[in-house]
């Protein structure tokens, strides 16, 4: 118990810590704002490895830190194939494809009125539709391989990405499109050089929104076929193993991608949005 008692004293420590800096002068800083999660994340790992050891919970129920850091070491090659495998093809491959065919799509949306009453609301549904119903069924389709899984991510990235594109497409005043027929602007015209940069924010938003859930998906499918490689693959078969490290391990891939992937978006988004108010405050 005396590694429990520790553990709460260090929570206890690093919360004043975090307190302190988060409310200082210097709280508006670049490097308090990065400090405050880094110490705020060390301060759950030390103490998940401290209760974790001082309670003595068993490896296949919870295994400390530690022990997921040297099997996730120990097994880079295994894991990047299953990242290369699980993200870069079923994953990112399914996202571009979703994210190109919603943007024309929505284009073609806008442009014609009855599909924006028609396929809209069938967009709404088919966003409901849970992965675990559609996986299985693509997977018959598709193949173990690669294709499935990116089928099932283009399933679930398009509707919504469509969504926030045909809403962005729509956030442009009466008096902005007026002013572009005075000057002569056509459809084309007006599309590309004020509709679609006011639909930034908005296109943004989804394919953060996007981002995450391909990465879902393309786990989740594998669960249902797939070749022996793939996160969903390393994390059913380590599951059927009590290797929870290696569970933990292939979790940590997909959060790491899936953190890299959404920073990325990130500093695009700040690239090309910089006039947008959300940015300038900041």
């Amino acid at each position: 118990m005396t590694l429990v008692f520790t553990a709460l004293v260090i929570w206890a420590l690093g919360w004043a810590f975090n307190a302190r800096l988060a409310n200082g002068p210097h709280a508006d800083t670049r490097a308090v704002r990065l400090a405050v999660p880094v110490i705020f994340g060390l301060t759950i790992l030390v103490m998940w490895e401290l209760i974790v050891r001082g309670m003595e919970v068993p490896g296949v129920i919870l295994p400390p830190p530690s022990a997921i850091g040297a099997t996730f070491m120990g097994n880079l090659p295994i894991l990047w194939g299953d990242f290369t495998q699980t993200i870069l093809k079923g994953g990112l491959s399914g996202f571009a494809i979703g994210a190109c065919a919603a943007m024309l799509v929505a284009i073609l949306v806008d442009k014609v009125a009855f599909l924006k009453r028609g396929l809209l609301p069938v967009g709404n549904f088919m966003a409901a539709l849970p992965v675990v119903g559609i996986a299985p069924i693509f997977v018959m389709w598709f193949g173990f391989g690669w294709h499935s899984k990116a089928a099932v991510v283009v399933a679930m990235v398009f509707f919504p990405l469509l969504v926030n594109i045909v809403a962005g497409l729509q956030d442009t005043s009466a008096m902005q499109r007026d002013l572009m027929r005075t000057y002569g602007a056509g459809y084309w015209h007006t599309l590309f050089k004020l509709r679609l940069p006011s639909a930034l924010p908005f296109i943004f938003n989804g394919l953060k929104i996007a981002i995450t859930l391909s990465l879902v998906g393309a786990i989740v499918a594998e669960f249902f076929g797939s070749p022996t490689q793939g996160l969903g693959f390393r994390i059913s078969a380590s599951v059927g193993q009590l290797a929870l490290d290696m569970v933990w391990s292939a979790i940590l891939v997909a959060a790491l991608a899936g953190s890299v992937l959404y920073g990325v978006l990130v500093i695009v988004e700040k690239g090309l949005t910089f006039w947008h108010p959300s940015q300038r405050q900041q």
